[in-house]
């Protein structure tokens, strides 16, 4: 197996485990369990179990942080086995807030057989856990009266108003009397003891006027005890007549030194006070191996919780590192091999699968590529298949496979069915010699498939921009224009064995976006015959039907959508009324998607009786509608080719043009017409200097046909039928 193939096979895996992750990622957020104010029922087993008790015992953990190998594996069944009557989190149960930490966390409680009581604190809060633990659990701040205690938990996270808790502290323990009074914070009010190794959290009470601020309500209230997590060691100490203890080691990642350890708290409250028992964790003989430890439970805890997050983020960097790997150490051949194989002569007809996403009676540059192809190499004896989307009830045509349509979008947007089993079965029982795709996606990336299924060598055309559509694509449309169209277009083309472009300009693209498969020129053919041999009566029947009063006709023939810029086209027309350019009609030819926006466009210019919108006209008719035409216009800069433009050269007209991929390869400046940049003003002054000037339009006429003829069908299909040779040589040689 090659290391390209296991590169591929290796994408493969990490993109299939990455939509399965944030797949399952997108259920855990859409799914949440039913369970709801949990602390509601605890507090109720915690009254049940302490209503005729003199002392209470009490398991106090902080910074459990979602922990296997510590709190669920080691913690909990010691809980369990004592006399404690409940357990508190003083904070940090979860190491974030985010919806499978919760979950596990249910599902290590669900092994406590104690009741329990959490405090709402800094993990708790983060990644939106606010909204999960107020509906798996209950309110952020709370009391719990019992006997021989008060419990106040605190919100120090600033989810809660501050100046609202204290007052409602203040109500609380007014009456308070004798009982004790223990409050849970999840973030320190006091230093720690000894200095820790990580700062501790910072909450709602951190600032210093704030923290002094509480500090005096809770001892002017009596407060008793607070406890606190948020930071990885034990910490006891008195301030101003209130015990302060911080609790850090219930499972995140410690030292596992004198300060910095795995424990938990029993609290013994009673009317002889609080007592506090520190309960250390000792599982390694040695210091070093505590620390080996405590760092293997931090890293277990990591990948046992976080399990789908981890293989969120290996996934990601296995999928940068083959990107990369691509890129630095694939070889990439930026010049034209010298070795390829004589192309192959079958010695009897080809057999030709062709695949397009639109076709005929779709009119567009695309679809009359492909037909002139197809119809060209049937005229040699070739057996053509032509693969494409059904545009109504199916009739039958030769040669031609119609897979039903399983969305459309407009006259253009077409999506067949890949999956039509019929679809599969004719092209493999009509066994093609070599496959030629016209699109780098669905029934093009279909053909891609099957070509490999049968092992026949494929053939691309680069017939369109994809860049230029960014406005049909639910993308961002920088995103789309720089980065996916061109990743779309290279990759598809590397999958393929030979790449066709209509213009040299397009080639120079092609290699620079890292294509570096063969590639050959070669522009779409055109029925030269058909565009030079008019009917003179004809001709003038269509004179005096769409410009009966002889003016100067101009003629563009395009869809009517954004990329083919006509309205730029319209601007100029406005532009030349007022500079006083002769008398003239333009003729429209297309119809699409920015018709109403054109006719809205003229009206307002005012060229309504200068501008005629004929929407699609038969391509049997076109020639005849360039042969009355004085001088054909163009602005669309995303073509590859500009095939119009060429045909209406064949006719013999002068063209005005705006210079882009497609048109510099045919128009020549001062000799078949004139290409511009893009800018109004001078595209409207050249346009105005030509129709001034009627021996440099015939000039120019005469010259552009003269440049067509060389682009015959005849002589288009013949070259293709050598590029398929070549393709199955190359193929016949790996």
């Amino acid at each position: 197996m090659t290391r390209r193939r296991l590169l591929s096979i290796l994408l493969i895996l990490n993109v299939a485990v990455l939509v399965s992750v944030l797949g399952y990622k997108t259920y855990l957020y859409l799914n949440a369990p039913a369970s709801s104010a949990l602390l509601v029922s605890q507090i109720d087993r915690i009254e049940e179990t302490t209503r005729d008790k003199g002392d209470l015992s009490i398991a106090v953990i902080g910074d459990a942080n979602n922990s296997i190998g510590v709190f669920e594996n080691e913690i909990v069944p010691r809980i369990n086995a004592s006399g404690v009557d409940f357990v508190v989190s003083a904070g940090n149960i979860v190491s974030s807030g985010g919806e499978d930490k919760y979950r596990a966390i249910l599902g290590t409680l669900s092994h406590l057989h104690k009741p329990y009581l959490l405090t709402f604190a800094k993990n708790e809060f983060e990644e939106f856990g606010g909204t999960r633990f107020y509906q798996r659990f209950g309110p952020y701040f709370y009391s719990v009266d019992l006997p021989p205690v008060r419990l106040v938990f605190l919100d120090a996270t600033g989810r809660t108003p501050t100046d609202w808790q204290e007052s409602w502290l203040r109500d609380i323990l007014r009456d308070q009397g004798d009982r004790p009074v223990l409050v849970f914070l999840g973030t320190p009010l006091v230093d720690p003891v000894a200095e820790t190794l990580f700062q501790p959290d910072s909450g709602a009470w951190s600032e210093p006027e704030d923290r002094e601020r509480l500090l005096e309500l809770l001892e002017t209230l009596g407060a008793d005890v607070v406890v606190s997590a948020g930071a990885s060691t034990y910490s006891d100490q008195v301030v101003d007549g209130v015990r302060h203890i911080i609790t850090g080691g219930a499972g995140g990642f410690v030292l596992n030194d004198e300060t910095s350890f795995y424990h938990y708290l029993e609290l013994t409250v009673g009317p002889d006070g609080t007592n506090v028992t520190l309960v250390p964790l000792d599982t390694a003989p040695t210091t070093m191996a505590r620390r080996i430890e405590g760092l293997w439970f931090y890293v277990y805890s990591l990948f046992y919780v976080g399990i789908w997050n981890f293989l969120l983020i290996f996934t990601g960097l296995v999928l940068l590192g083959v990107y990369l790997y691509n890129r630095l150490f694939r070889d990439r051949h930026y010049y034209p091999s010298y070795e390829m194989p004589e192309p192959v002569d079958l010695g009897r007809p080809m057999r030709i699968a062709m695949f397009t996403n639109t076709y005929l009676p779709f009119t567009g540059g695309v679809p009359v590529s492909v037909e002139r192809l197809k119809r060209g190499l049937e005229a040699q004896g070739h057996e053509v298949l032509l693969v494409c989307p059904a545009y109504g009830p199916t009739q039958d045509e030769p040669g031609v496979l119609r897979v039903p349509t399983i969305f459309r979008s407009g006259a253009m947007i077409r999506l067949a069915n890949p999956l039509h089993p019929r679809t599969w079965r004719t092209v493999r029982d009509f066994a093609p010699d070599v496959v030629h795709l016209h699109h780098p996606f669905w029934l093009g990336s279909l053909g891609l498939r099957m070509a490999r299924a049968l092992k026949v060598p494929t053939v691309f055309t680069y017939h369109t921009r994809l860049e230029h559509f960014a406005h049909m694509v639910p993308l961002p449309g920088a995103v789309f224009r720089n980065v996916v169209a061109h990743w779309i277009i290279s990759r598809f083309a590397n999958r393929c064995d030979r790449v066709i472009v209509p213009t040299p300009v397009t080639r120079d693209y092609i290699r620079l976006i890292g294509v570096d498969v063969p590639v050959d020129v070669q522009p779409t053919g055109v029925e030269i015959q058909l565009y030079g041999n008019q009917p003179a009566a004809r001709l003038d029947a269509l004179r005096q039907q769409l410009n009966p009063d002889g003016r100067l006709l101009l003629v563009t023939v395009s869809r009517l959508s954004p990329e083919k810029n006509l309205g730029f086209i319209l601007s100029a027309m406005a532009r030349l009324k007022t500079e006083g350019a002769p008398s003239f009609r333009l003729l429209v030819l297309g119809d699409g998607e920015e018709r109403t926006a054109l006719e809205t466009q003229i009206d307002t210019l005012g060229i309504g009786g200068d501008v005629s919108m004929l929407g699609d006209v038969p391509s049997d008719e076109v020639p005849s509608h360039l042969a009355i035409a004085d001088i054909f216009v163009f602005a669309s800069a995303a073509e590859t080719q500009g095939m119009v433009v060429l045909e209406a050269m064949a006719a013999g007209l002068p063209v005005v043009a705006v210079n882009s991929s497609g048109i510099d390869a045919f128009v020549k400046t001062r000799c078949t017409g004139y290409a511009t940049p893009e800018n109004l003003a001078i595209w409207t002054d050249t346009l105005h200097g030509l129709m001034v000037a009627r021996t440099e339009r015939e000039s120019m006429g005469a010259a552009a046909g003269e440049a067509a003829a060389k682009y015959s069908i005849e002589a288009f299909s013949e070259r293709v039928v050598s590029i398929y040779q070549a393709a199955i040589a190359a193929s016949r040689a790996r």
